[in-house]
């Protein structure tokens, strides 16, 4: 995932900054509220539906 990308995508839910973390499989965490949305075949996908929540 690109640098750009990550500078420019914010979380859906809170506005909160992203960071990418990859554990057992690539994913964008938000920093504020926990959230946590997974990045399938490079692409980040950004549907509060389909995150976890990480607390």
């Amino acid at each position: 995932m690109s640098a750009e990308l990550l500078a420019i995508i914010v979380c859906p839910a809170c506005h909160g900054e992203l960071a990418l973390a990859e554990a057992d499989r690539p994913e964008l965490v938000c920093q504020g509220c926990g959230l946590a949305y997974p990045v399938r075949d490079g692409i980040p996908v950004l549907l509060v539906d389909e995150a976890r929540s990480t607390r």
